[in-house]
């Protein structure tokens, strides 16, 4: 890793004092056209110069072929093959590596510029924020953000762009889970790929959902659930049985929507559990901080599966 960008991310490991702040740290970088990018800090392993890649036949699509890091062969994907492909066929001199979703790949960029740190609130979905071009994939940016100088920074739905590369995954055989007629969980998430899985793992389950695609959009849907008039001696308890966050989200972040949970006692009893691709032990103490009653990686149906079981009957 060169120098420069060493320096740029000696602090990564530093960064759990953001949990419950509302709070995320962006790094920002470009694909060698007018538009800024920005991923997640916590999703970066390190930034280098791209070393001589492999390539190899029947790659996947956008998959420029494979590099051994540490020891481990590890795939090199084109972001602009899929973000924006007529600047595609140009050469990426920089990449970087990324982790989450338990999987390493690096994604190829054409420079890295700094790290911000912006409020979550100061993050929106892209259809409440204009797309900084036509050019550009809209559906593969999760959340926009605005710079103190007016510039737009789009932050990419790296897990969409992931599965797009290793294929839908077939759900396999899990757990039932034996609920009540009227008994329900919530899920949140912004990604609509992460959505569809877990949509696709609950309806397997027999578990009947509600979801939303934010923490904002979450608080507001829970408070009115919570604000209904329950039969004598019933409560939100006993319909809503578990709510299933996020950790990153436009507008409001898993941690902060974690903590007004548990801090309302219309919840209590109501398990929270943390669903991320951010799977560090930095990130489970996160989410431990702020009362998470589990937390499971993305995207393994299996032990979502698992995990969930034990909180939905007991």
């Amino acid at each position: 890793m060169a120098a420069n960008d060493a320096s740029l991310l000696a602090t990564v490991d530093a960064r759990t004092k953001l949990a419950g702040s509302n709070k995320m740290e962006i790094l920002l970088f470009s694909l060698g056209t007018r538009e800024t990018f920005g991923i997640n800090v916590f999703k970066v392993r390190e930034v280098s110069q791209t070393p001589a890649i492999t390539k190899s036949p029947n790659m996947p699509i956008g998959v420029v072929g494979v590099l051994s890091l540490r020891g481990n062969i590890i795939p090199v994907i084109s972001l602009a093959k899929f973000v924006c492909p007529d600047n595609a066929a140009r050469r990426f001199d920089t990449m970087i590596v990324t982790e989450f979703n338990k999987s390493t790949q690096a994604f190829l960029v054409d420079s890295v510029d700094r790290i911000i740190r912006v409020d979550w609130d100061k993050v929106r979905a892209p259809d409440n924020m204009m797309i900084t071009s036509a050019a550009v994939q809209s559906n593969l940016i999760t959340a926009i953000t605005e710079l103190d100088d007016g510039k737009l920074v789009s932050i990419l739905d790296v897990e969409q762009i992931l599965a797009s590369v290793t294929g839908e995954a077939r759900v396999p055989d899990v757990p039932q889970a034996q609920l009540g007629t009227d008994q329900y969980m919530f899920f949140t998430d912004d990604s609509a790929v992460a959505r569809k899985e877990i949509s696709s793992v609950l309806e397997k389950m027999g578990i009947k959902f509600q979801q939303a695609t934010n923490g904002r959009e979450a608080w507001e849907r829970l408070q009115m659930f919570a604000s209904r008039n329950w039969p004598e001696g019933e409560s939100l308890h006993d319909y809503l049985k578990v709510i299933l966050v996020d950790a990153e989200m436009p507008e409001m972040d898993g941690y902060v929507l974690t903590r007004l949970i548990k801090s309302d006692h219309r919840f209590n009893g109501i398990p929270v559990i943390m669903h991320s691709s951010l799977s560090s032990n930095a990130n489970r103490a996160m989410g431990s901080s702020v009362g998470v009653d589990a937390y499971v990686a993305k995207f393994d149906p299996v032990a979502l599966a698992e995990t969930l079981i034990p909180f939905l009957q007991r």
